[in-house]
Formats: C-alpha cells, structure tokens, sequence
C-alpha cells in the first residue's frame, strides 16, 4: 500500500548517529526531517501585538491588576520615605509615641504592599491559564483545518511540543511575570519620582547607572532570544523522535535496534543539551550584571550622600531614604532584567504557535457549491499528480465508474493505486485533469460535503481510546446506540463485541490494540456502515488478515458496497473476481483495464499478478 511520499527536508545538522531507516513509520517521517524549521523571520513587535489581543480578552481582570499594582507600589515606596521621616523627625528628636505611631504605619504599608502582591498573583494566575487554553484552543482548531500534505512534512512530535512545551511557556510568563513587569516599570517611575522630590542633586546620581543597565540588557536578550528559539526547536525534534520510537517500538524490538535507537536518541539529547545550556548560560549573565552595576550605584549614592551632608545639603534621614531607595531602583531594574530572559523564552514559544496558526488552511474554492444528492458517477479525466515537484505519482490516468458499479485498482506496490484514493477524497488536489462526481469537478463542491458521501475503510484504521460504542458512532455522531448495534451487525462485528468484558461499552486501549486486526477491521467496516456513504473506498481492507477472518470480513463488505459505487484497492486478486471493472496501474498509469475474465484472457500483466499469487511466484 505505501507509496512514494513526500520527505521533510532538513535545514538543521542531522543527529551525529547515522540515521536509523526503519523509524520512519509516517508518510514523510523519520529522523531526517526532525530539524525541519519553518524560515520564517522573527516579528517580536507582531507577536507581543497577538498575545495582547488575546489578554484583551481579560481585560477587567487586567486593570483591577493594573489597580493593585498602583496601590502596591504607593505603600511599597512609603517604606523608605517614612524611615527618612523617622530619623529626621522623630528618632533625633527623641519623640518615641510619634515614632510608635509612624512604625504602626510603616507595618499596615507593608501588610498592604504584601497582600496586593498575593492578590495580584492570584489573578494573573487565572488570566493566564484563559489566555493559555484559548491560544490551545485555537492552535488545535488551526491543526483540524490543515491539509494532509502538511502533517505529511512535519514531524508530528513537534506539533504536540508546540501544544505542550511552547504553551506552557507562554502560560508561565503571563502567570508569575506579567504583573511583576508592570509592578517592576511602575516601581522604577516611582522610585525615580520620590528621589527627584527628596532631593535633585542625589537623584541625579543615583539614574546614572541606568544607561549602563539598559545597554547590557538589551546586549544579553537579544541573544537569549535567539538562544531559548533553537533550543525549543531541538526540544521539538527531541518530542518527535519519541513519540516516533514508541509507536514503532514493536519494529524496533523486531529488529533488533534498540541499542541504535538509543544512539540516535543520545544524539538528538545531547544537542538539545548543547543549545539549552548555551541559552541558560547567557541568561544567567543578567543577574550578576545587575547586581553589579546595583552595587555601583549603591556605592555611588552613598559617597555622594556623605559628601552631601557635610555640605549642609542633605539630611541622615534623606540619605537613610536614599540608599533604601537606590536598593529599591536596583530591585525594579533587576526583576525587569530577569524578567527579560523569561520573556525571550515565551515570545520564543509563542512565534513557534503563531507560525502554526499562520499555516495555509484547507479551504474551499470561493463558489464552492454545496453537494446534496450523489448518484454514484464518478470520473478521473487525464489526471496528473505528484507529492513532490517533479517526482510524477500518477500520469495521464482517466476512469469512468457508473453508479453502483465496483471498481477495484489492483497492481505492484507503489504505483498509485492509494493516491487515487486520495485524490477521490481530496486529501490532496489533482496537479492537472479532473475528477468528477455527477458531473461535479470535486474541486469545485464543498469538501466537507464531498466527504460525507465518501466512505473509506483502510488497511490499518485508526481507533481511539474510547468505548466500542463511541468508535463506531464516530461514523455518524447523530446515530442512537440501537443504530449503533444495527451497524455491528451488518458488519459481522456483533457477536466478538459482545463477548468483549462489558460489550459494547468496553474501552479499547490506545490505537485498539487490545484487539485483534480483523476485530479492528470489523469496527471500521461497521463504522463506514453507519456513515451510510454513497461512494465507498476500500483500500488493502482485508490484507492483514487470515482466509476465516477474510471470509468475514468479505461478507460484511459486500453487504456494505450493495447499492453503491465502490472502489477496492487489492493485492489480493482473488477478493475482486466479481469487480464490474478491474484497473490494473503500473508505474502510475492504468496499462490494462477490463473484467477478471477479460484481463486473464488478455494474457498481459493481470494475468502475471494473478498466476503469481497462486503459484507462488514473485509477482515482479
């Protein structure tokens, strides 16, 4: 069944272990593609403009924040002024009920600043989970919209980390560092305006390491930024690579590559190691920077005040305030210089969802017509097509499938016959041609309409982690468990469910593994039932299964394509004798079509494909 696909390509180094072939398990999966990056620039001015129009959203929340910050900020900045107070006015005055009265406010001041802060927490803490789970929401919502071919290109690990890892990033700068940059900027305002009030010429020399911190901290985040990026981009490919390995475990332990999956893994996490600890290393430079340059100024403030007040143009309760003060702009300074590095770890983060979120969606043709009634007609005239550029799939194939008729695509592996089935359901579009339903370019009727008439069993289906009820009402969510049960008899899936532990109601485990492949198999078919389609797609249905389950699953089939036109994708030739038109593809072109009979008499490549098989010999 597989054919050629599309690959990723890889605009990163490659893990230093050689690639391992067999874990590329999806159509364009597999190790080579795990550094695929999407060479888009970064637009830091765009991306803060879009998580603000997502905190919008919250944006009462946001300004009783704003509130407290102002209010905290106020009774955080009286701490300093009302010690100054207390020296000057009550301490060298020796008034000690004035000084009790004072400490009994500097105390509520600051049980006010500590309370506002809680309090601010608390609410930043559920703005951003809302903000986080509708940013989620709509990447998901984004995802459901995206064409194969572009889950086709990218590895799928990566997509989850984009939902997890980069989410929560975001999540953890709009929850703990949000309301501390505001605190932090409205603090520095502040502090800078009450020194101005106290006393100019201090003031003056307590701003001039402000330049020297601005500077560095621009110098540093810039190449954080793009440190936390590549990191997050490896963590990704890491993502991948796992969840590749454990769906694939079964071929890795088959196959004895354990301990190669373990290098290639080594590989991947060492560089991940390499990236993040190049990134953490220029973040931890912040800290010390800045308490560096807050000693200096510190330093500076206290020469400076001394030489102040043995001029006569200062008093010890201004210096006092003053140096409190001065620890108090390096404090701002610090948190804001920290919060820098969070910040380029989330704006990371949120440029990796938004490039997600900015994916072309599948979309219909502006005049896409709704498409209500099917007869079952269905024509491909001189279709051409191909996954990648120049690397043709199908060349010039044209068919014509009356309604009811059965149609089966037999021929080697690789030569087109699921791409057909693929271009039918416009998973993907054709290159050049057409194909018609009723007389209806598909390209040129809703999708989602087109898709509702098509029913498409396939070699390996996919089935959740749900009840056997469920799985099958996936089919049709509207249908009541008695239409649920009439499916599963149709489909010769009754009797096995219920011998299942709670029947109908028992929960598969993930992928149905704890069922047998014609079960499973057995589940689709009743699924596709349910749907009630007027076109049917049976690709490779009954090849991974033995001659007595086949027979089952063969009557449940041929109950299923009565009165519908049908295409069935075979290697097994003997399972579509009865095919009203039997298209045999080679190196994507139909070279021979006709009936069972018809084809063997031609003695041409039916025929060698068909005496293979039950002679034992090689079919190529």
């Amino acid at each position: 069944m597989s054919e050629q696909r599309p690959s990723k390509t890889s605009s990163s180094p490659a893990p230093a272990s050689p690639p391992v072939p067999f874990l590329a398990f999806r159509p364009g999966g597999g190790p080579m593609g795990m550094f695929t990056e999407t060479g888009k620039s970064q637009d830091t001015r765009g991306t803060l403009l879009r998580l603000w129009s997502y905190l919008q959203r919250q944006r009462w929340v946001l300004m009783g924040t704003a509130l407290l910050v102002v209010v905290t900020s106020v009774a955080d900045l009286l701490g300093p002024y009302l010690m100054g107070l207390a020296i000057d006015q009550y301490i060298n005055k020796g008034n000690l009920p004035g000084l009790a009265r004072l400490a009994w406010l500097m105390i509520m001041t600051y049980i006010v600043a500590a309370a506002g802060t809680w309090l601010q927490s608390y609410w930043m803490a559920g703005v951003a989970q809302r903000v986080v789970r509708d940013l989620r929401q709509d990447l998901f919502a984004r995802l459901q919209t995206l064409p194969l071919r572009f889950f086709d290109q990218h590895p799928h690990g990566d997509l989850m980390s984009r939902l997890t890892n980069d989410m929560e990033n975001i999540s953890n700068i709009l929850a703990t560092s949000f309301s501390q940059l505001i605190s932090g900027i409205f603090g520095l305002v502040g502090v800078v305006i009450v020194m101005f009030m106290l006393n100019v010429p201090l003031a003056v020399v307590s701003l001039v390491v402000m330049p020297l911190t601005y500077v560095l901290t621009r110098a540093i985040a810039r190449r954080t930024r793009q440190g936390f990026r590549e990191a997050q981009q490896t963590l990704g490919a890491l993502n991948g690579m796992i969840e590749e390995t454990i769906t694939g475990q079964r071929v890795v332990k088959a196959f004895v590559r354990e301990e190669a999956t373990i290098e290639q893994f080594s590989g991947v996490n060492r560089r991940l190691q390499r990236v993040a600890t190049r990134a953490r290393i220029l973040a931890g430079f912040m800290g010390p920077l800045m308490n560096m340059v807050n000693n200096l100024g510190l330093a500076v403030v206290a020469c400076s005040g001394g030489w102040l007040a043995v001029q006569g143009m200062a008093t010890v309760g201004e210096i006092a305030a003053f140096v409190n003060y001065a620890g108090r702009l390096g404090r701002p300074l610090n948190q804001i210089a920290q919060l820098f590095n969070l910040v380029q770890s989330a704006l990371a983060g949120a440029e990796r969802v938004f490039e997600l979120m900015d994916e072309s969606p599948e979309l219909d043709a502006p005049d896409a017509r709704p498409l209500e009634y099917v007869r079952g007609e269905v024509s491909l005239d001189r279709v051409n097509f191909c996954y990648e550029a120049g690397v043709s799939v199908l060349n010039d194939v044209s068919l014509h499938a009356e309604p009811g008729q059965m149609i089966a695509l037999v021929g080697p592996t690789g030569a087109g016959k699921t791409t057909i089935a693929n271009l039918l359901t416009r998973f993907y579009d054709v290159d050049s041609g057409t194909i018609c339903i009723d007389g209806h370019d598909v390209r040129a009727v809703k999708k989602d309409d087109l898709r509702r008439k098509l029913g498409l069993v396939l070699q390996d289906n996919f089935l959740f982690a749900d009840t056997v009820m469920e799985n099958i009402r996936y089919g049709r969510l509207d249908a009541d468990d008695e239409e649920v049960m009439a499916a599963a008899r149709l489909a010769n899936a009754d009797l096995f469910i219920r011998r299942l532990p709670q029947g109908y109601q028992t929960v598969l485990a993930e992928r149905g593994s704890n069922l047998s492949q014609g079960q499973r198999q057995l589940l689709a078919i009743a699924r596709a039932v349910l749907a009630d389609p007027d076109i049917l797609i049976l690709d490779e249905a009954t090849s991974n299964v033995d001659t007595r389950t086949e027979q089952h699953l063969q009557e449940a089939l041929m109950r299923l394509m009565e009165g519908r036109t049908s295409f069935v994708i075979a290697h097994r030739l003997s399972t579509i004798r009865k095919a009203d038109n039997i298209l045999v593809v080679k190196d994507g072109q139909i070279v021979e079509r006709g009936d069972h009979a018809g084809l063997l008499a031609l003695g041409g490549f039916y025929r060698q494909l068909y005496m293979s098989q039950f002679r034992g010999q090689p079919a190529l």
